[in-house]
């Protein structure tokens, strides 16, 4: 038992080291060139109906946790009734997974094969329960990987993890099944190591790693593009901003990597913000020294409230930025670092 959750918990920590942004990819339908081919591998399927267990049934192979779900089993068969190994297909064996914990390792095993028993025939049924075992093997196997010696900051590190783990699936599953299982997730994991790549690079400059994240991005899909935009583009910035003033570079500088990296549009209107938050925390800080003028200066309590009330009206009379501004005080007040926007 002790063995079984050792693997297990380490497949888990694994996988979110490498695929933690995964579930972004986006799992929308596929494209009409995709739509038609998968429609002629799978022409007959319809006439081959997969069962269902009775709802009393299915309840049995669900864990307490997942009492308000559905099984997510979607197992595409072809005209032969012959299992088409995807990215769904793993969904439905990680669906069972995850009820370790809240099921033995066993129960599982057992719960997966009467579910498939029930609702699969000849010759998918065997083909399924024979690719769920070795998917078992390698989950096992997987949490047996030994983390590499390198700084974990590192491109080499991760790039090294998922070499260790594509080695491991060709001990385990054919190309066609490995393309099935893990294709789609493969082509998210070389982009992130080519841009982790990119940013550790240290003789580009930020202006150029800009330019190559921007090549990168516009490789891949049009809809994963769509999921990822912000998120790639919000990190980017935020890390290349991070390291042109880190080194005190010029404004200069800082303008042409957001123009590599977002555009003349958004670089426009993201000095207009550098404008605006840097007057606010002109007004913050000349507001803060005038008001701790104010706190010690031999007045009565009173007189101190209305003087530090008006200081408050002459610099910020719009109530959202009072609002605002109570935060900065606080922090002030307790002598810590004031949470202005970089």
């Amino acid at each position: 038992m002790q063995k079984h959750k050792l693997w297990l918990w380490l497949g888990l920590i694994t996988i979110a080291v490498v695929g933690i942004i995964y579930w972004l990819i986006p799992h929308s339908p596929p494209s009409p060139g995709h739509a038609q081919a998968a429609t002629a591998r799978t022409s007959a399927t319809s006439s081959l109906p997969v069962s269902s267990p009775n709802s009393s049934a299915t309840l049995s192979f669900l864990s307490p946790s997942q009492q308000d779900t559905e099984i997510n089993c979607q197992l595409q068969l072809d005209s032969g009734n012959r299992l088409m190994v995807n990215e769904q297909t793993r969904n439905c064996f990680e669906y069972f997974i995850t009820q370790y914990g809240e099921k033995t390792l066993e129960q599982i095993r057992q719960d997966f094969q009467r579910y498939i028993a029930q609702t699969h025939q000849e010759p998918a049924l065997g083909q399924i329960l024979d690719l769920w075992q070795r998917y078992l093997d390698y989950r096992e196997r997987l949490g047996e990987l030994q983390p590499p010696q390198l700084d974990l900051d590192s491109p080499q590190y991760y790039r090294s993890i998922f070499t260790s783990m594509k080695n491991l699936r060709q001990q385990f599953f054919s190309a066609y099944e490995i393309e099935g299982l893990f294709g789609v997730e493969d082509v998210y994991h070389d982009y992130t190591l080519e841009r982790l790549s990119v940013m550790d690079n240290k003789q580009l400059s930020e202006a150029e790693k800009a330019q190559k994240l921007k090549a990168l991005f516009e490789q891949l899909p049009e809809d994963w593009q769509a999921n990822l935009e912000q998120l790639n583009k919000l990190e980017d910035l935020r890390a290349l901003t991070a390291e042109i003033k880190a080194r005190g570079g010029s404004s200069a500088e800082l303008r042409q990597m957001r123009l590599n990296l977002v555009g003349p549009e958004a670089t426009q209107r993201l000095e207009q913000l550098d404008v605006e938050r840097s007057h606010w925390k002109t007004r913050v800080t000349q507001y803060l020294n005038q008001r701790d003028q104010i706190l010690s200066a031999g007045l009565n309590d009173a007189a101190k409230q209305q003087a530090v009330a008006e200081l408050r009206q002459q610099y910020f009379n719009n109530p959202q930025e009072q609002l605002r501004l109570d935060t900065f005080e606080s922090v002030h007040d307790q002598g810590g670092k004031l949470p202005f926007a970089e």
